[in-house]
């Protein structure tokens, strides 16, 4: 299968393509919210990949928050049009999933340990997730105001690793022992593949006509944890 993978949930815009769940074309830049001159680039450059060795798109994945309003309007727009025109399925990735992967790609974790990546909000909120490193999901996306007690009960049971681009304002305040900061851990549409893969081989779909991203505006009314 040849899935394009489409990053657009941050500041990095990134796209990779897969063949067989292996990276066969990688693009991304992190130099600020410049998804709307870069993004079409990047895929033109992707589909020139896939015509110069006759190959065809199997669907698109597309990182599907929480994240940037505009970052993710760019992104899933882009990948609704390629998915509507090219008449392929889209395939939505957690956003917190795809980091968790580049965090363990990133750094050897402990089996035992859990990771909590964070997507910054606003002030002291991240909103975040519990992952195992076999990123089995343990707890779903909520709204955390970091405070001097948050996440007690999990640094309790051993160590967290925490990562992403809302970690950076929380080390000064977990100053837990069991609080393990993993610092550049960005989050690139390469690391979409192998959850894109997985959602592909279940026929697990995105509508194309009703898929809509969770922005993190749509959050941000609602009291921290626990959301869903």
């Amino acid at each position: 299968m040849i899935i394009l993978h489409i990053e657009t949930s941050t500041n990095v815009c990134s796209v990779a393509l897969s063949c067989k769940g292996k990276s066969i074309f990688e693009l991304s830049n992190s130099n600020g919210l410049n998804h709307a001159t870069m993004l079409s680039p990047f895929i033109e450059k992707a589909l020139e990949k896939l015509k110069a060795e006759n190959l065809k798109l199997d669907a698109v994945a597309v990182s599907g928050g929480p994240g940037s309003y505009t970052g993710l309007r760019i992104g899933v727009s882009t990948a609704k049009g390629l998915c509507y025109g090219l008449d392929i399925p889209l395939i939505s990735v957690p956003t917190l999933e795809v980091l968790t992967q580049g965090a363990l790609a990133h750094t050897e974790i402990e089996t035992d340990a859990m990771l909590c990546p964070m997507i910054d909000a606003r002030r002291m909120e991240v909103y975040t997730a519990h992952y195992t490193p076999t990123l089995e999901l343990k707890e779903d996306v909520y709204a955390e105001i970091v405070t001097e007690n948050s996440f007690a009960e999990l640094l309790a049971t051993g160590k967290v690793y925490f990562f992403g681009n809302g970690a950076e304002k929380c080390k000064s305040t977990l100053t837990h022992p069991n609080a393990v900061f993993i610092d550049n851990v960005e989050i690139l549409a390469k690391n979409m593949i192998a959850a894109a893969e997985k959602k592909f081989q279940e026929k697990d779909f995105a509508d194309v006509a009703y898929f809509e991203p969770f922005y993190l505006k749509e959050f941000q009314a609602t009291t921290p944890k626990k959301m869903f």
